[in-house]
């Protein structure tokens, strides 16, 4: 039998099932395992996810003892701990969900496609980390820099009185997880518009030719998804639409791939 043919073997539609079942339960055992980890070490997280945040406020000079976060309800606190466990166990888990995937779908692809198939597995993830560390290390720093430039001290011989930054926690991780996952998911899209070109449902001329509505597109979803800033909203932008480039030129080799492949078979 040709390694370029799938399996022959029949499986049931219960065996199917209970196959899928069990790489769910893997993969949710794992899920609780790693979020178990992360909520005995969630304050050493959320301190690290708030090191931006501090940053920006050293940058704005203010005074170490107003350097702080605030929570008004008695479980802000405690709930908050619990998303930044949920969050962290999700990406140490991801290889798991993706190594059950693939091996449940491996079996039924032919060897070509398994071939095909598995660099996108792995290149989700480190997207989808290029996209988080964008986030962590540029894009929110800046934006945080921005928005505290709208605070007003109190000035001399003035009534007035003065506008300070009073950080909700639950309001703050929300708003840092919405960007990560935002970016992280954005940066998807070569390995989207490339799995669409091998389908056959996409095409690089396609692609091409509505790069302009593309691009409008883009600037859309970064002022939905990005502090209402033009620099965020720009470094949200720039990126998809050079990786918009890049899911053109990945769909041109697949379809001169796809050219050889027939050029071969006639």
């Amino acid at each position: 039998m040709s390694d370029n043919v799938a399996d022959d073997r029949k499986m049931p539609l219960l065996e199917h099932l209970l196959e899928l079942r069990q790489r769910l339960l893997y993969s949710v055992l794992a899920l609780l395992a790693a979020f178990l980890v992360a909520f005995f070490f969630a304050e050493e997280i959320f301190r690290f996810l708030s090191l931006p945040l501090q940053g920006a406020m050293e940058d704005h000079g203010v005074p170490a003892d107003r350097q702080r976060m605030i929570f008004t309800g008695l479980l802000e606190v405690f709930i908050t701990y619990i998303k930044v466990s949920f969050f962290a166990a999700l990406f140490m888990t991801c290889p798991v969900f993706l190594t059950q995937i693939w091996l449940f779908i491996a079996p039924g692809l032919y060897k070509d496609e398994r071939t095909a198939f598995a660099p996108f597995l792995i290149a989700s993830p480190i997207l989808f980390m290029i996209g988080a560390a964008l986030v962590y290390w540029i894009i929110f720093p800046l934006a945080t820099d921005f928005l505290l430039g709208f605070e007003m001290g109190r000035a001399v011989g003035s009534d007035g009185l003065p506008i300070e930054l009073e950080a909700k926690v639950d309001e703050y991780l929300t708003l840092l997880m919405k960007l990560v996952f935002a970016f992280g998911l954005c940066f998807q899209l070569p390995v989207l518009m490339t799995l669409l070109a091998r389908a056959g449902l996409a095409t690089s001329a396609g692609m091409a030719a509505k790069r302009k509505y593309a691009i409008l597109c883009v600037f859309i979803v970064a002022a939905i998804f990005t502090p209402p800033d033009p620099l965020s909203q720009l470094s949200l932008a720039i990126p998809i639409i050079l990786l918009y480039e890049i899911s053109i030129y990945m769909a041109k080799l697949v379809e001169k791939k796809r050219l050889k492949d027939q050029a071969k078979e006639d």
